[in-house]
């Protein structure tokens, strides 16, 4: 609530964005990081092709991962919406799996040891025929 946020000023303007989870096209939460290689694995239902993670305990960006700039696992390539730098690599990587997305490095841009994280995943190939989608391996 914005009401009980330290940061609202009274008369300011503000803007939300609000989302809502469709099966097999969005999916939105959060996880706690573990700081391994073998990070966390979040389950979406879909292969992802677009994921944004921020870490809620830190004041760092809000790190945007696509099949696109890194078409494979390990993904490295990443940018971070909430800076004008270029295409950051490093310890943040990330592999998209056929029904979710797990944490690959030891950082506070994916997975710091016990900080919480959200994130919003988009899918690859959203409502395919029946409404199910194919679980195509990387």
């Amino acid at each position: 609530s914005l009401r009980n946020n330290s940061a609202v000023t009274a008369g300011a303007d503000y803007i939300a964005y609000c989302w809502a989870e469709i099966d097999g096209y969005s999916r939105f939460g959060q996880y706690v990081g573990n700081a391994s290689t073998d990070g966390p694995f979040l389950y979406t239902g879909f292969k992802p092709s677009w994921v944004m993670v921020k870490n809620r305990q830190r004041a760092t960006g809000w790190y945007v991962y696509d099949n696109k700039r890194t078409p494979f696992n390990q993904m490295d390539g990443h940018l971070i919406a909430s800076s004008s730098a270029v295409e950051g690599t490093g310890s943040e990587e990330m592999d998209f799996l056929s029904n979710g997305f797990k944490c690959r490095g030891d950082n506070s841009g994916n997975n710091r040891s016990g900080e919480v994280f959200i994130y919003m995943a988009f899918a690859e190939h959203p409502f395919l025929g029946d409404g199910t989608n194919p679980c195509t391996a990387r």
